[in-house]
């Protein structure tokens, strides 16, 4: 399979990337597989992102209790490293979108256009796959 074929939504991530400063942007499930990923990173350094970020969400919500009761549900996190900082963030029903950016970008920025993508792809997340034949019901 072509990775354009593979990264259908990649397109939609590439609107993330407008706000200056940020880097790279994936789509990940809850099982740590690569849904799409955004212009500038390479599929296999996507799909190593986004094994690691499984596992960061994951963690992320173990500790919930941490800050309230458990059960609460794991909304987003937020890594600052030298070099820069990794936006997590629900993105649907097993899904994530994550952001990477340098030191000197607008969190705001980011985290707000984050969000406005992750209503949009939530619908194409909820939308049953095409099989291609029209719908003959």
């Amino acid at each position: 399979m072509s990775d354009h074929k593979a990264n259908e939504l990649g397109w939609m991530l590439d609107e993330v990337l407008k706000v200056p400063e940020a880097r790279h942007a994936i789509l990940v499930s809850a099982d740590g597989m690569l849904r799409a990923h955004s212009q500038g990173i390479d599929r296999d350094h996507a799909e190593r992102q986004a094994a690691a970020l499984s596992g960061l969400q994951s963690i992320s919500r173990s500790t919930a209790e941490f800050c309230a009761e458990e059960g609460t549900p794991w909304r987003q996190t937020l890594v600052e490293f030298a070099g820069g900082y990794v936006f997590l963030v629900a993105a649907g029903p097993g899904a994530y979108l994550a952001v990477s950016a340098s030191p000197d970008v607008d969190m705001e920025a980011v985290t707000y256009r984050m969000h406005k993508l992750v209503d949009r792809l939530g619908k194409e997340l909820t939308s049953p796959p095409r099989n291609g034949l029209g719908d003959q019901t």
